[in-house]
């Protein structure tokens, strides 16, 4: 690269344009890839969407049967389940707490 005291103005004009053209260049392929990009991961979502919900649906009979049970043993031990719910409470005070 020459020295700047011989450049001229009008070889730094030219070398700006000339900078300026490649950078356009370089900004239009970054967004084409940047699109690709995006279009990529929107569908991988998509997919892992759809697999989740395919899952939950076959799931969801058996998760319906277990809250029933829990429910019911809730209704049958009160006292148990408000001292479970007392022991998660505290559980997590002391974790909110420990993080000060």
């Amino acid at each position: 690269m020459a020295s700047l005291s011989t450049l001229s103005d009008l070889d730094l004009e030219k070398q700006v344009a000339t900078l300026s053209r490649e950078l356009a260049a370089l900004r239009k392929a970054v967004a084409k890839r940047g699109g690709a990009y995006f279009e990529d991961g929107r569908d991988a979502a998509s997919d892992y969407y759809s697999e989740l919900a395919g899952r939950l649906t076959d799931a969801l009979p058996a998760i319906r049967n277990k809250g029933r049970a829990i429910e019911r043993t809730a209704r049958d031990h009160p006292a148990t389940v408000a001292a479970v719910g007392l022991v998660v409470v505290g559980l997590i005070a002391s974790l909110v707490l420990s993080r000060r």
